[in-house]
């Protein structure tokens, strides 16, 4: 029996159809991938089965019932709860605190017992952790347990997860895995949104992929291959092959010599890093998250004061920062506007200190045709476009002036596999003009595809630089986890 069906959703926002007569169905205890590209429909979607918007047409059945749900908590009153991609915690809080927030109507908390009850939750679901901590001290793994012990204490039944494993490390991936197929196993079923093909082939019964707001397939998973859902999502043939062409190192372009940086608290973020990078190629950084890769490539692009020792780069740099809304973007400014934030004083965008309208648009519109940034105009606020346009526009701003040395941070996080590919081919063109290019990223995977040499990074150190083209999974892992490798940390930190 399905425990959710949809028929013939459609969601309009003016005159734009984000969910285009959208119709599914999935089984009690089963894990259902949505897939599709940024900007597909599949957030609307969820936000509809979720409560927080109204279906202008269709019905939603939740066990051949329909139901209507006027706000979230109507949905959560019906056993629907949605852990989003940015948690929505209480960092002050405990995690006590944050799972009972907005469920207790009595003046008197009896905190002592809501912690034995959390503590019974958690163990019963294998999601261990300590209730009277603050979230702040969490690691990310460990909030987004609370997130789900969170909807699962308003007795949640369907759980969806918007892009659960953007922001984890492999070993957590693979906890999460774990705990999702125990809840489906207990009869949850569970809605999975992710870009990641490889986890949707490995943990999903059935998937759904939307395109421009249309369902295109519904299907087993076992039926289906990567290939083949990569290319129904973007509705083209997609290479997930990259074509690299052989590296031909030139001059030295970044010099780094016993670099020690410091984090905002004062601790030793980078320690005793030294290496070299060349016109030409790629230096991808491996590491676990929050191993000193922030610090690393700030201190290089100039953001960030450095304790000791020396970096020797040239004064043409582009950077991609690690988190395109907060660093890289001016959200309320327009695409026009986010385009010159580094070259707004000089011409021919300014003139006596005024704005010059006209090269400000033409100077947009040539980036957004070349480097395909979907939007009905250059005046368009970038807030409104999806992930993998807002990502496109930070590659048009900081490779535009040809930068002779790119520091690449997480270029690809929370983009699916389209917008993924558009940034690698970008990257690639990049190294093939001849510039340098320090590729720091937690996708594993994406690291040795893109890499002529590989550093690995733990707590704040290089452990090793390998040769990307014989450097194995085995060996990179076991580094990020504070492993030697074969050369050591400092032969390997000094290679060039």
């Amino acid at each position: 029996m399905s425990y959710l069906r949809l028929e013939k959703i459609t969601k309009r926002f003016g005159s734009f159809i984000a969910n285009d007569n959208i119709s599914l169905s999935i089984e009690t205890g089963k894990i259902h991938a949505i897939l599709g590209e940024n900007g597909a429909g599949k957030t609307t979607l969820m936000n509809i089965i979720s409560g927080l918007y109204q279906p202008d047409e269709g019905q939603i059945y939740l066990e051949d019932k329909a139901v209507n749900f006027a706000s979230s908590k109507g949905a959560i009153n019906q056993g629907i709860g949605m852990i989003h991609q940015h948690f929505m915690l209480v960092p002050q809080l405990t995690v006590t605190e944050n799972i009972i927030l907005g469920t207790e109507k009595s003046w008197r908390l009896n905190l002592r017992q809501k912690q034995q009850e959390i503590t019974a939750l958690s163990q019963a679901y294998k999601l261990e952790i300590d209730p009277s901590m603050r979230v702040a001290d969490l690691p990310v793994g460990a909030q987004q347990r609370v997130e789900i012990l969170k909807v699962l204490y308003r007795q949640a039944k369907l759980l969806i997860l918007d892009e659960p494993t953007a922001v984890l490390t492999p070993p957590e991936v693979k906890s999460l895995i774990a705990i999702l197929r125990q809840l489906a196993a207990a009869g949850n079923t569970i809605i999975f949104i992710s870009h990641k093909l490889d986890e949707v082939m490995n943990l999903c019964d059935t998937v759904t992929v939307l395109r421009r707001g249309k369902v295109v397939a519904n299907t087993n998973t076992k039926e289906a291959t990567p290939q083949q859902l990569a290319e129904l999502m973007v509705g083209r043939e997609v290479d997930l092959q990259l074509n690299k062409s052989a590296v031909s190192p030139g001059k030295v372009v970044l010099s780094v010599q016993n670099l020690q940086v410091v984090d905002e608290r004062n601790i030793t973020a980078v320690r005793d890093v030294s290496f070299q990078l060349r016109a030409g190629e790629i230096l991808g950084i491996a590491g676990v998250d929050g191993n000193g890769q922030r610090e690393l490539a700030d201190a290089i692009t100039n953001l960030q004061s450095v304790k000791s020792g020396k970096i020797d780069a040239v004064k043409n740099i582009g950077y991609i920062p690690e988190d395109r809304q907060k660093i890289g973007l001016v959200l309320q400014f327009s695409i026009a506007q986010n385009l010159i934030l580094k070259a707004f004083k000089k011409l021919p965008f300014s003139r006596r200190f005024l704005l010059q309208k006209e090269a400000i648009k033409n100077h947009a519109k040539s980036a957004m045709q070349e480097f395909d940034i979907r939007a009905t105009g250059e005046d368009v606020k970038v807030n409104q476009l999806s992930g993998g346009n807002q990502q496109k526009v930070v590659l048009a701003r900081e490779l535009t002036g040809e930068p002779l040395l790119i520091v690449a941070m997480q270029p690809t996080r929370g983009l699916d596999v389209g917008a993924t590919q558009a940034v690698h081919s970008r990257l690639l063109a990049e190294r093939k003009r001849g510039a340098a290019i320090l590729y720091i990223s937690t996708e594993l995977e994406e690291v040795m595809a893109m890499s002529d040499r590989i550093a690995v990074i733990y707590r704040g150190e290089f452990l090793d630089i390998l040769d990307a083209a014989t450097a194995t999974v085995e060996e990179i892992g076991l580094l990020m986890a504070g492993g030697r490798g074969g050369q050591g940390g400092d032969e390997g930190s000094n290679n060039s």
